[in-house]
């Protein structure tokens, strides 16, 4: 009976590592996004994260008559890419970016999570 309620500890202990470590560590989807930036700012009340507002060109619409801008919310991990980023506001940018399942509350508020800066045009 022992040995049953190990192996059964053992399997649900292995497969919440799995579970945490696909649903907050692995990389669901990476790609670039470019457009205009609107604006990077630190909040939070413990953790202080960067989050930041891209605003890409076209339009789109989720209800029938309804136009709205085409908006990529993220999250920024790294300071010194946050730190050229609050820079480059109004500006338009190219930035890489990295998609998880889950948020943790050190890394942001976002899925998105911004990693590196291609490129920055001024106006």
């Amino acid at each position: 009976m022992k040995k049953v309620l190990g192996i059964s500890i053992a399997v649900v202990v292995a497969g919440l590592v799995v579970f945490i470590g696909v649903r907050y560590f692995s990389v669901f989807e990476d790609g670039y996004r470019a457009g205009t930036l609107n604006y990077v700012v630190r909040k939070g009340y413990i953790w202080k994260t960067y989050e930041g507002e891209l605003i890409q060109t076209g339009i789109k619409s989720k209800t029938p008559g309804m136009i709205t801008s085409n908006q990529f919310d993220f999250s920024i991990d790294d300071k010194s890419v946050a730190e050229r980023l609050e820079l480059a506001s109004g500006k338009e940018v190219n930035l890489h970016y990295k998609r998880y399942f889950g948020t943790l509350p050190w890394r942001g508020y976002n899925k998105y999570i911004v990693d590196s800066i291609v490129s920055i045009e001024g106006k």
